[in-house]
């Protein structure tokens, strides 16, 4: 058994993913994968809490996902990678989390107040999307985490997850650990509308996107809105490009650009420009193992199917547990 902690996190598959993800979330999990024993899932019961009106590119977008994954350097080897579904433990232990989950619990939910008034082109006044958190509690405990990497918006659920596990524990004795949140260090990405990061915004550059679509979504960033003509100095200070020149580009660069932005002696086109070339340095490596996943499918498929037995053979025991601790047989 191992001897590191265990953490747990999952994305749910609603589209392809961005530079956003990247530096929200997946770029963090590499980095995990040496210090903990890491499960990640692809969360796609969760994805029909909102698009269950047309589920169909769900399983589309479970593959691509992995592609993305894998691509961005999750280790089957190192990690357990699986897919929520293909763990029908979750569903049972949700079923019987459920029961013991009091609904004024999940209606202060700060994400369930500020979605349903974000998102009103869809009808989210159903018992999936309301009791959501409840399965996130299930996908969290079911392999007793010891913690779950989040940013600090996120921190609610994982204390409802602890709310959770704390209440079964005390009904039917201690059969779960209470995880911690990690709060893990992000940088900032925004869209190319200064706006989040989104496939709803239309502002994203997808982890996918080749060369010539990265230049083209690049040379459309909104600068420094104050900034009318190339001999107007500008501030980089809010231009979403030179915070991606933070990321992108070596120290030198960014910081030879700061004065000569302000001084109006570098234009913004030029400048995109520079931006842009070094993107696409950074993203190659990840696009030629990309190359490699999409040419083998069957290999795809293979770590999907390997990563979720992996799962599923730690979700049985625990549901053994779950089902002495309350008293109910197979």
């Amino acid at each position: 058994m191992s001897s590191k902690k265990r953490i747990l996190s999952g994305m749910r598959p609603t589209g392809p993913l961005h530079l956003g993800n990247l530096h929200g979330a997946l770029a963090n999990w590499v980095k995990m994968q040496d210090e903990y024993d890491c499960f990640f899932f692809i969360a796609d019961w969760h994805a029909l809490t909102s698009d269950y009106e047309d589920p169909g590119a769900i399983t589309g977008y479970v593959k691509e996902m992995m592609i993305d994954w894998l691509s961005a350097g999750l280790d089957p080897e190192k990690s357990t990678l699986f897919v929520q579904s293909l763990v029908p433990e979750h569903a049972e232990l949700f079923m019987f989390l459920s029961m013991i989950t009091p609904v004024p619990w999940l209606e202060r939910n700060p994400t369930y107040k500020d979605q349903i008034v974000q998102i009103d082109n869809k009808d989210l006044s159903t018992f999936g999307f309301l009791g959501y958190p409840v399965l996130q509690a299930a996908d969290i405990i079911m392999y007793k985490a010891d913690g779950v990497p989040v940013g600090i918006d996120q921190v609610p659920h994982v204390e409802i997850t602890r709310e959770i596990a704390r209440r079964f524990n005390f009904l039917y004795g201690d059969v779960f650990p209470e995880p911690e949140a990690i709060l893990t260090k992000t940088s900032k990405i925004l869209g190319l509308d200064r706006r989040k990061m989104s496939k709803s915004y239309n502002n994203a550059i997808y982890l996918s996107d080749t060369p010539e679509e990265i230049s083209r979504k690049v040379s459309q960033m909104i600068t420094d809105p104050q900034r009318m003509r190339r001999s107007d100095p500008g501030n980089p200070d809010i231009c979403n490009v030179f915070e991606f020149h933070k990321i992108y580009s070596d120290k030198k660069t960014w910081e030879d650009i700061d004065p000569q932005c302000r001084n109006a002696q570098i234009g913004c086109v030029q400048c995109k420009q520079i931006m842009a070339k070094n993107l696409i340095k950074a993203m190659e490596p990840m696009h030629e193992r990309r190359a490699q996943f999409q040419a083998k499918p069957e290999r795809v498929k293979a770590i999907i199917d390997f990563g979720s037995e992996k799962a599923r053979n730690v979700a049985r025991k625990t549901m053994d547990q779950v089902r002495a601790a309350i008293r109910i047989k197979d």
